[in-house]
């Protein structure tokens, strides 16, 4: 596995040619001052992007300050940037350093700028240009040496077009561009991502990493990953947390895995992407699950092993596609969905 560890965070590498661009990018733009704006759906990685170019920067012994703008409302957010002076508002029993001031020397994170009003993004504009801030209730204008990197889920361009976002505030963060791609233009990074996400989760429970069946994997891959990253993350952990039976198996995945509402739709291109992990069907098969006879074992026993068996060659086969599979086993998907339930941990 390829990656760059900061603290608590680790940045994985894989053969991905855009990722392994911005990340050669972001050690040449890091030890600037430039502002940087990070663009990308929800969950693609803009914090873990913030802190890398925090890292190659002669700031990194500084503060890494990151915010969500979207956490507070329209008369909250002035002061939790800025700061607020003691009796500015009621509540405010003393004064209070805003985030600009608490990363001084360091480096500012603002996720989710698309969310500022209207109304504030002229004051943070003139923070910006003027390198000062003055809190909510004061007078006094505060210096700051503060790096800002920005990011944004939503097309800012757009936002301007609509009049939902200020141009000058617009040009003032789009110095340094770093544009994410979703995970599902990134699959062939998938098996390094999990295998270093279950890997981290696996441990934190005292237990070594589990093998991925070939059907997991394929499910996987197939899987176009809304939620990004995060989501993977978040699976991976579920899986870590839930898996007892030494493999990790279908029926360690959710219904949402399994079952995804396009799971009729084709397969992107990518997704056919070599896997070292998902060995070819052939491999799969009588080894995987004992068929043999055996005196005393029932007869069904006996079928629901080869059950399992047949219906784990489809899913290797379809790459986890469910409605392949089932044309292939010449079944319902309802009914295959019935019969993957009842196979358990059985089904590879």
């Amino acid at each position: 596995m390829s990656g760059r560890h900061d603290g608590a965070d680790m940045v994985v590498l894989g053969p991905n040619p855009r990722m392994r661009a911005i990340f050669d990018y972001i050690e040449r733009v890091g030890p600037g001052r430039g502002t940087v704006l990070v663009t990308g759906e929800s969950g693609t990685g803009k914090e873990i992007v913030a802190r890398a170019v925090h890292r190659c920067s002669p700031r990194k012994d500084r503060p890494f300050v990151a915010v969500s703008c979207a956490l507070f409302t329209d008369s909250l957010i002035e002061a939790e940037l800025f700061g607020h002076e003691r009796g500015a508002f009621t509540g405010a029993i003393g004064p209070r350093a805003g985030r600009f001031e608490m990363a001084d020397g360091g480096t500012l994170f603002l996720d989710d700028i698309d969310d500022v009003p209207l109304s504030m993004q002229v004051k943070l504009l003139r923070a910006l240009q003027n390198r000062t801030v003055e809190r909510l209730g004061g007078s006094r204008a505060i210096g700051v040496d503060v790096r800002v990197i920005a990011g944004t889920k939503r097309d800012l361009r757009q936002m301007v077009a609509d009049g939902r976002f200020r141009e000058d505030l617009f040009y003032r963060l789009h110095v340094l561009a770093i544009d994410l791609p979703p995970l599902r233009e990134r699959r062939e990074d998938l098996p390094l991502l999990i295998d270093h996400f279950l890997g981290r989760f696996f441990a934190r429970r005292g237990a070594d990493p589990a093998p991925v069946s070939p059907a997991v994997m394929a499910t996987l891959l197939a899987y176009d990953w809304p939620g990004n990253v995060r989501e993977l993350e978040n699976t991976c952990e579920r899986i870590a947390e839930s898996c007892v039976c030494g493999h990790v198996r279908l029926g360690c995945l959710g219904a949402s895995l399994l079952f995804p509402p396009s799971v009729d739709a084709p397969l992107p291109v990518a997704a056919h992407a070599p896997v070292a992990h998902a060995p070819p069907p052939a491999t799969a098969k009588a080894g995987d699950v004992d068929t043999a006879l055996v005196p005393g074992v029932p007869l069904d026993e006996h079928l629901r092993r080869i059950e399992a068996r047949l219906i784990t060659e489809a899913l290797v086969s379809s790459r986890g596609n469910k409605s392949r599979a089932a044309l292939i086993l010449g079944v319902k998907r309802s009914t295959l969905g019935d019969r993957i339930a009842r196979c358990g941990a059985e089904c590879v």
